[in-house]
């Protein structure tokens, strides 16, 4: 068993597309037009264009918004990205106009950062130190 497809609940499905490509790099998987506005968007990593898919779904059901504002009055991010280097993406990104609601925190053997994805959601980014194996 795998995981081969997560989402993120997006309020607008283009200005999701564009912040998660132009800004964040992710290439477009999948665009098919659903009717009625909606489309099935997926995108993956430029790395791994074979893997995991992330599919920016629109949030119009009426649980998503109550979850998503009680995640980000928290300051819980609805999904994680692993990156080579938190502190070079935290720079790369605030030089993009992103915003951050936390700068990167060293969390033992973890650097993480948290960013908002002006779609409504709060989106992690962590480094895991080296493995010394």
């Amino acid at each position: 068993m795998r995981i081969n497809l997560t989402n993120v609940y997006v309020d607008d499905q283009e200005k999701a597309h564009r912040f998660y490509t132009d800004v964040l790099g992710f290439r477009t998987k999948h665009d098919v037009d659903m009717g009625g506005g909606a489309r099935w968007l997926t995108v993956v990593s430029p790395e791994n264009p074979k893997g995991t898919e992330l599919l920016l779904e629109p949030s119009g059901h009426p649980a998503v918004q109550p979850y998503r504002d009680a995640l980000r009055a928290d300051g819980i991010p609805l999904a994680a990205f692993t990156v080579d280097d938190v502190h070079a993406e935290h720079a790369r990104l605030i030089a993009l106009g992103v915003e951050f609601t936390q700068p990167p925190v060293e969390m033992g053997p973890v650097t993480t950062a948290v960013l908002d994805d002006t779609c409504g959601n709060l989106i992690q980014i962590a480094t895991a130190a080296p493995d010394p194996a």
